[in-house]
């Protein structure tokens, strides 16, 4: 590729199945606080930074900053305490993340998470050399839907936005990757229906339908081989 082109890859959903860790976290958290949270109030949520999320559901009673800070803390400890005893990967990530890179395109991880829950799964997937840029939710102060994570990924990547793709599996993210003028992939997960990602350029019900002509198509490449 004479130009360079990006991939930015979303986290949650996309390289770790961690709908139902996030869940159980956010649960454990709210029965240490007096709080509730039912299954409708973190689909509608998830993928926004948990300090987003508290202010959303209970900023009526919740309104301290050094209490946000508290309980989102204690949330994303729980949820890196759950993956070190049981990491979902999603499947056929690993593999689509070696034939992008052998292919030329430089990957890029963009996500609302803290960077101690990225690293925890950069780790466990053993890609983090590969990957040549993290932007995590400490690196942004607005989260999806907002484009801002994306932008950032494809600055420091060096790459412009019209020769990004995102691979996401929320709606919020979907319409980040769209406000970046980028293409975006939707993929199902946990949690998430393909009629819920019909906004995305294309909608994969696994990884593994994903190939680099795919990539290069969607980009408006030409197609190798």
């Amino acid at each position: 590729m004479t130009e360079a082109s990006g991939v930015i890859f979303d986290m949650d959903g996309v390289l770790v199945d961690s709908y139902q860790a996030h869940f159980d976290s956010w649960r454990m958290m709210c029965d240490e606080w007096g709080l509730v949270m039912d299954e409708h109030d973190f689909a509608r949520t998830f993928g926004r930074t948990s300090r987003e999320v508290i202010r959303q559901l209970w900023g009526d009673r919740i309104t301290e900053d050094r209490v946000i800070a508290t309980l989102d803390a204690r949330k994303e400890a729980l949820f890196r305490d759950l993956l070190r005893r049981d990491f979902p990967m999603m499947s056929g990530a690993v593999a689509l993340i070696d034939r992008l890179h052998q292919a030329g395109f430089r990957l890029a991880l963009g996500s609302s998470a803290p960077r101690e829950n990225v690293q925890v799964v950069l780790d466990q997937i053993g890609r983090r050399d590969v990957f040549q840029v993290a932007i995590t939710g400490d690196d942004v102060t607005r989260g999806k839907p907002d484009p801002q994570v994306f932008l950032l990924a494809a600055e420091r990547l060096g790459v412009s936005a019209a020769r990004c793709m995102v691979i996401e599996d929320a709606p919020l993210g979907i319409a980040a990757a769209r406000a970046a003028g980028m293409r975006c992939v939707g993929l199902v997960s946990s949690g998430r229906t393909a009629e819920a990602l019909c906004e995305a350029d294309l909608v994969i019900d696994r990884l593994e339908m994903l190939d680099v002509p795919a990539v290069q198509r969607l980009l408006g490449l030409r197609v190798a081989g």
